[in-house]
């Protein structure tokens, strides 16, 4: 597949379509945060449906970090109205801090594979890596929220739900602004570490946490 010259976004996961493939899409959302869990999600879209949006909600599908959370929120009902099926899949703090966050990302994916309602006959991975531990057929894409609608829109999804998390995580921890950040090592967390010390919701493997614990003793 990766070989095929498609040039507009789209025309793989059509490609497949037409040929009688359940395609599904994972993408991940919160590798590079300090705290908080892991997500993924996969996402098979009813590509009959998807064709007959009108184009500014198509153009809404892209990567999730380009999207506003306005945005996001206009995004996920026409998410809801195109898909077949949709999973999410999480790996744990301790988990990250146990295996390191790569092997807990391919963790949330495989779970999030597994809980899908069908099983793909190949499934499109944002990034460069295979996903470690899945056996089924798969093709990584680089940049491939671009490339595909159906990981877009799986990136999404697992935005929408880990943000939704961490706002939770913010509630309870209002010190340290997770509602703002959700998880990321912006100044108002990495301020709060220093003053407040670790949560356990915080990734002691990640060298700012562990920098603050050290400092605080605790």
């Amino acid at each position: 597949l990766s070989s095929i010259p498609f040039q507009e976004k789209g025309e793989l996961e059509k490609y497949l379509w037409s040929r009688g493939k359940v395609v599904a899409g994972v993408d991940e959302v919160g590798r590079g945060c300090l705290a908080g869990p892991v997500y993924a999600a996969a996402t098979v879209l009813d590509y009959r449906k998807l064709y007959k949006l009108d184009e500014k909600s198509r153009l809404l599908m892209r990567d999730s970090k380009k999207l506003s959370e306005k945005q996001r929120c206009k995004l996920i009902p026409i998410i809801d109205d195109i898909k077949i099926c949709t999973a999410i899949g999480t790996a744990s703090v301790d988990e990250i801090d146990r295996y390191n966050i790569l092997s807990a990302t391919f963790l949330a994916m495989n779970r999030c594979i597994a809980s899908l309602s069908l099983v793909p006959d190949i499934t499109l991975v944002d990034g460069r890596s295979k996903i470690k531990g899945f056996s089924g057929a798969q093709q990584p894409l680089v940049k491939g929220d671009d490339i595909t609608f159906v990981i877009a829109a799986a990136s999404n999804i697992a935005k929408f739900a880990r943000d939704n998390h961490m706002r939770e995580l913010g509630a309870r921890h209002p010190e340290y602004g997770f509602e703002s950040h959700v998880g990321y090592g912006t100044k108002r967390h990495l301020d709060a570490l220093a003053i407040h010390g670790a949560i356990p919701d915080h990734r002691k493997s990640f060298a700012p946490v562990a920098r603050a614990i050290e400092a605080l003793g605790n």
